[in-house]
């Protein structure tokens, strides 16, 4: 029988460290501040940042929302977060991603101050995390990813872990996490064109899944007793939801977690923890911005 390993209340501990760390700042005369910047109406866009401000609210974190049409230049998007990086009320900048196709995405992480990249994307901050330095910021998910594993008492010294997926947002910051001393696992990076993925997957004691298929990961992939990080979230039609779809993950759970020892859910897995983790991140710029 799996250990269901449960998002929501790992984020609630990360969320109750933070309160605490910001009634310390606050103490000593900073009010953490963490401005979110969305161009366009993406509706999943507009949920996501309307669940940020929430919890900076509730947390006792400054709050900015800055809502910009999808017809934004990118010389007018990249001139508002250069006025946010001049700005002492915001210690944390976030470009609520994807931007409209118009807009270089790349470019627009670099015009950030790498010390208000609560993110974790700009070039210095990736170099940091590979050179384990502790001042960089961490992406979110995959942050949010190791404290699971914590969390779950999962032992990662020694372990085989592969990793399916190789973005900047997750695959390769994850990928880097693992390998860290003090992690010490031993880490494949896969993806959906590696040779035989399946064979790659069953050597792993860990498994992270980010590749942005529902429900690609099947049982077979998976050796008995291993623990499945499940990062992926996709909509896939239910005509019997009120809605007309339901949100599955990159993992075919119902036919997975009955071989694991531990799994994420989707929702309730790694979701949560994104966010708890990027008000982790907005109160270390707090401090290191002063």
């Amino acid at each position: 029988m799996s250990s269901v390993i449960d998002g929501k209340s790992v984020a609630a501990a990360v969320l109750e460290e933070c309160r605490a760390e910001v009634t310390e700042l606050k103490s000593r005369g900073i009010t953490p501040g963490l401005a979110v910047v969305l161009v366009g109406e993406d509706p999943a866009s507009q949920v996501y940042v309307g669940s940020k401000a929430r919890t900076c609210i509730d947390l006792g974190i400054y709050s900015r929302k800055i809502e910009l049409p999808a017809t934004t230049t990118q010389d007018e998007l990249i001139t508002v977060v250069r006025e946010l990086n001049a700005d002492p009320a915001i210690h944390g900048i976030l470009v609520q991603s994807p931007p409209p196709k118009h807009i270089d995405e790349e470019a627009v992480i670099r015009a950030l101050d790498p010390r208000k990249d609560v993110d974790g994307f700009h070039p210095e901050n990736v170099a940091k995390l590979a050179l384990e330095d502790k001042t960089g910021f961490v992406p979110c998910t995959p942050a949010g990813c190791m404290r699971l594993l914590a969390a779950a008492g999962v032992p990662t010294a020694g372990a085989e872990a592969v990793v399916i997926g190789r973005s900047m947002i997750v695959g390769k910051p994850m990928a880097l996490l693992l390998m860290a001393k003090g992690s010490d696992a031993t880490v494949t990076v896969a993806h959906s064109r590696s040779k035989d993925l399946p064979a790659i997957c069953r050597r792993a004691d860990i498994v992270i899944a980010a590749v942005g298929r529902p429900e690609m990961v099947k049982a077979d992939w998976v050796k008995d007793g291993a623990v499945v990080i499940d990062v992926g979230i996709n909509r896939i039609e239910d005509p019997s939801k009120k809605s007309g779809y339901r949100l599955v993950g990159d993992v075919a759970y119902a036919e997975v977690a009955p071989k694991c020892s531990a799994i994420t859910p989707v929702p309730g897995g790694v979701g949560p923890m994104t966010i708890a983790l990027l008000m982790k991140n907005t109160l270390q710029a707090a401090r290191q911005l002063g």
